[in-house]
């Protein structure tokens, strides 16, 4: 048994990640990981580079993003503060999916971009073959449903993510962040979906840099994007946690 990082952010996560493809491959290597996934917000910038580094130095690469996910159609618009989105976690599993996170990716500058680029579960319907999907961090739709104490909500988009997906390919993602309380809500209900539903579970770090120590670093990114880290609740929350890339245990 080995463990393999499949939510890791890059420097291509502009003002969030902070480390280069080539140094995330370095550190895994180091750590002795015989895989690594690539999942950028919203972006595949970095594929072709991380794929091509991985294939050279033994590490099996696996492609893919962090979707911005509209509640509803990603053609709606309207004043900043009512664009809400949610993340998805998309992998591919093979050519046909690594072709449809391209065509989702386009989709989401071309048609669905307000602030950030996003699709809708009209296009994942459309495109989903080859994918596999995580529920994603604390800013996931299941994890907002079971943090609005709506759990019969969470089991009914956890069984929509399932049905578009196909069985097997929706997993629920379980991170390990005991400085952020409502990480252990999450992770309780997502456990109990995953046993009363027979839904699959699997464990991630939400990467987002390499040692423990860069986290100063990257906490100065997320202050500039937001103009002020104090200023957006959610950065606030994720400048906590620690987001770097863990040796296997």
């Amino acid at each position: 048994m080995y463990f393999t990082h499949l939510h890791v952010h890059s420097h291509y996560s502009l003002l969030d990640g902070l480390a280069q493809p080539e140094k995330l491959l370095e550190q895994a290597q180091k750590n002795g990981f015989k895989a690594l996934a690539l999942t950028d917000h919203g972006v595949m910038y970095g594929a072709i580079e991380f794929y091509t580094l991985a294939q050279k130095m033994g590490i099996k690469p696996i492609i893919g993003c962090e979707f911005y996910l509209a509640p509803h159609s990603l053609h709606d618009r309207g004043q900043k503060q009512e664009v809400r989105f949610y993340h998805l976690i998309l992998l591919a599993k093979n050519q046909a999916g690594y072709q449809n996170l391209l065509k989702l990716v386009s989709l989401g500058e071309l048609e669905g971009f307000y602030y950030k680029p996003r699709i809708d579960k009209t296009v994942l319907k459309e495109h989903s073959e080859g994918l596999i999907a995580l529920s994603a961090c604390s800013r996931g739709e299941l994890s907002s449903a079971l943090l609005a104490d709506n759990y019969e909500k969470a089991i009914q988009l956890a069984q929509e993510y399932e049905e578009i997906f196909g069985k097997g390919n929706f997993y629920l993602e379980l991170q390990h962040h005991p400085e952020l309380p409502d990480q252990k809500i999450i992770n309780e209900g997502l456990l109990k979906i995953a046993d009363e539903y027979k839904i699959p579970a699997v464990v991630t770090a939400d990467v987002h840099y390499i040692q423990k120590e860069d986290k100063k670093v990257q906490d100065v990114l997320l202050a500039i994007q937001t103009g002020s880290a104090m200023e957006d609740e959610d950065r606030f929350t994720m400048k906590q946690a620690d987001l770097y890339l863990k040796p296997a245990e």
